[in-house]
């Protein structure tokens, strides 16, 4: 993608400052950080195994090492920028999310999934946003408009998906990147996603 193309998705925006502190990883409790994540070179590394434990004794959900951007919004424009790397064989796992679709029962508003190199909108494996991801660099852009509940997803700069979001319009909500064991579809032994240059923008 085009560097005009690139800057053209965030025009209009401001860069919103993140310390690295506000990088929070959540991992397997019993394994140290080190196991599971490495930050070098600018890129962040994230793997889990599907048999690892859950973030916490008590917590619910399934295997992940995934990074919470720790900048709640509730209003506004927020755009989620990075650009992100699948080695061949991740599979069965959330790679990106945003976090919270209150009053809703379900917890997110948006997940995008990986199945057999193919990047869908949750498990939904109808609808694919890119094809043969593994092995290569993509950019993803994702905006959620609060006062429509409108979420678009960009790959590499083209539109792949559009549609109104859950919850209400000002409910609290977050980004993740990661990778996330999902229980469709045969997740794979080992899932793995690689980061660089991750950014969050807003439009007031």
């Amino acid at each position: 993608m085009g560097a005009a193309r690139a800057s053209s998705l965030t025009a209009g925006f401001t860069p919103v400052r993140l310390t690295e502190s506000q990088f929070v990883v959540q991992k397997p409790y019993n394994v140290p950080l080190d196991a599971r994540y490495k930050f070098a070179g600018g890129v962040r590394r994230l793997w889990v195994y599907s048999t690892d434990k859950p973030g916490s004794p008590t917590h619910p959900g399934g295997a992940r090492t995934e990074i919470k951007i720790n900048k709640v919004y509730s209003s506004g424009v927020w755009q989620f920028k990075g650009e992100v790397y699948v080695p061949t064989g991740t599979s069965g796992a959330s790679i990106m999310q945003i976090f919270g679709a209150a009053p809703e029962r379900q917890a997110t508003t948006l997940m995008l999934h990986v199945y057999d190199g193919s990047l869908t909108f949750y498990h939904d494996l109808h609808r694919v946003l890119a094809e043969n991801i593994y092995n290569r660099w993509i950019r993803l852009n994702v905006i959620h408009h609060m006062a429509t509940r409108n979420v678009t997803v960009y790959v590499d700069g083209h539109e792949r998906l559009s549609y109104r979001g859950p919850g209400a319009p000002s409910a609290p909500h977050y980004f993740k990147f990661g990778v996330y064991k999902q229980s469709h579809h045969h997740p794979s032994q080992v899932m793995e996603s690689r980061w660089r240059n991750v950014a969050v923008f807003i439009k007031p």
